[in-house]
C-alpha cells in the first residue's frame, strides 16, 4: 500500500440521475506516469478531482497518498499534490506577477496577499520557471501571458511544493502546434526524471502523450475501456472503442498519432 499514491476500488460518482463514473478500479504507483484518455464526458476530470482530494466518491473507496477520502483532512493532504488545471488558471488574478503565481503555492493560495516567503522559496520558484522555459516572464502579469506560457507557469506552480503526486488536466488544450510540442518535450523530460513525482496527465489526444509516460487508462461513458502499460493499452482496437470511431494508429519513435480511417 505504501508504494501506491492512488488507489480506487469500486469507485462510482453520481450527481442526481447522472452517473459520472462507475465501478472504477485503478491504482498508481510511486514511479509511474499515467495518461488518462477519453472523449468529452468520459469521466476523466472527475477521476482527477478525486485523485486531487477535491471530490469524494458516491460509492467505493479512494486512497490518495495512503489517506482515505472521507477519513482524512483534505486541507492537509492537498499541499502534497501538485495540480495544473483550467479551473485553477481561471482563479488566478490577471494582475498577479508570474513569480507570485508560483511561489504562492507554498501556502496553497491563489493571489498573494500578506503571507511571507523566504529566499529558499523565491529561489525555487525561479528554478522552476527556468525549468519550464518561462523564467524571463517572472515579472509579467499572469493575464498578459499567452495560453502556452500560462500552462507552463501553472506547471511550475504545481511543482513548487515538491509534491508526491502531480496531476495535469489537459495541459496542452488550446495550444498551437509549436506550443504543444514545446510542452510535450518539457513534460517528457520531467517524466524521465527519476526524482519527479508520480504523474497523471489527462488528455483527449494520443499526440499529446509525452515520451517517458509508462501507463494509460482509457475511459468512455464513465467506465474503463482498458488500462495498463502504455504500449499494451494504446492500440487501434482500444482507441476505436474509446472514441467510437474506426481509428488508424501510427507510431513514430515514442510518439503516437491517430486519425479516422
Amino acid at each position: 500500500m505504501d508504494d501506491l499514491v492512488i488507489r480506487m476500488d469500486g469507485v462510482g460518482v453520481r450527481r442526481g440521475e447522472t452517473t459520472l463514473v462507475a465501478d472504477v478500479n485503478w491504482s498508481v504507483e510511486l514511479d509511474e506516469r499515467w495518461v488518462v484518455l477519453g472523449p468529452n464526458g468520459a469521466g476523466k476530470t472527475t477521476l482527477l478531482k478525486m485523485a486531487g482530494a477535491e471530490m469524494h466518491p458516491s460509492e467505493g473507496t479512494v486512497d490518495v497518498l495512503s489517506e482515505r477520502m472521507g477519513r482524512t483532512n483534505v486541507f492537509e493532504l492537498r499541499p502534497r499534490i501538485g495540480l495544473c488545471s483550467a479551473a485553477l488558471a481561471a482563479r488566478v488574478p490577471g494582475e498577479e506577477p508570474v513569480r507570485d503565481v508560483v511561489v504562492s503555492a507554498g501556502w496553497s493560495v491563489v493571489g498573494r496577499w500578506r503571507e511571507q516567503y523566504d529566499e529558499m522559496d523565491t529561489d525555487r520558484a525561479a528554478e522552476l520557471l527556468d525549468l519550464l522555459g518561462v523564467a524571463h516572464l517572472a515579472d509579467r502579469a499572469f493575464g498578459t501571458l499567452s495560453e502556452g506560457e500560462r500552462k507552463r507557469a501553472l506547471i511550475a506552480r504545481a511543482l513548487m511544493t515538491d509534491p508526491e503526486l502531480l496531476l495535469l488536466d489537459e495541459p496542452a488544450a488550446g495550444l498551437d502546434l509549436g506550443g504543444r510540442e514545446d510542452l510535450v518535450a518539457r513534460l517528457s523530460a520531467l517524466a524521465m526524471d527519476p526524482d519527479a513525482p508520480a504523474s497523471v496527465l489527462v488528455t483527449h489526444h494520443v499526440e499529446e502523450i509525452p515520451p517517458g509516460f509508462t501507463h494509460a487508462l482509457l475511459l468512455r461513458d464513465g467506465a474503463v475501456v482498458a488500462q495498463g502499460l502504455l504500449g499494451d493499452v494504446i492500440t487501434e482496437d482500444n482507441l476505436s472503442k474509446t472514441f467510437d470511431q474506426d481509428l488508424e494508429l501510427t507510431r513514430s519513435g515514442d510518439r503516437y498519432f491517430a486519425r479516422r480511417r
